[in-house]
């Protein structure tokens, strides 16, 4: 191995193994899934065999900035994993430690305003319509008794 290589590389807030192809090693970093990894590989002329080791600062930054602002460099609005932010009314990317932050703060407030999926969430139980009579269920299990044997 060369002296430019790196074992691990630094993405977004999230430390990635040198030896994980382009395409697979982007998708480490949470928010970016398959598609999108693919499509800024494609939009900076990259090869997505090549290893993440062998990145330069400058690709690295480049990729950060294209993973950052998706709209900005010519990629579709529908790319954007928040589209019409609530704070700023954007078509945003969020990624790492960023989209986890978002999302913890949209469950706060519909805690706060004391919506029907806010109440669902403080009380643990499923938000999205499914039944409860059968699954989810917390807890210590509660089985059948047998009577002692003599």
């Amino acid at each position: 191995m060369s002296e430019d290589y790196r074992h691990i590389v630094r993405i977004a807030g999230r430390d990635i193994d040198g030896q994980e192809n382009l395409l697979q090693g982007l998708t480490r970093v949470s928010g970016v899934g398959l598609r999108m990894s693919k499509a800024v590989l494609t939009k900076l002329g990259f090869d997505p065999h090549s290893r993440l080791g062998y990145l330069t600062d400058a690709q690295i930054s480049k990729i950060e900035k294209l993973m950052k602002d998706p709209v900005a460099a010519g990629m579709p609005e529908w790319y954007v994993n928040r589209p019409r932010d609530r704070m700023s009314g954007r078509m945003l990317h969020l990624t790492g430690p960023d989209l986890e932050f978002a999302h913890r703060s949209d469950i706060d407030r519909l805690k706060r305003i004391r919506s029907w999926r806010g109440v669902r969430h403080s009380q643990g139980l499923k938000v999205r319509g499914q039944h409860t009579r059968t699954t989810g269920r917390g807890g210590v299990a509660v089985g059948v008794s047998r009577k002692k044997v003599k």
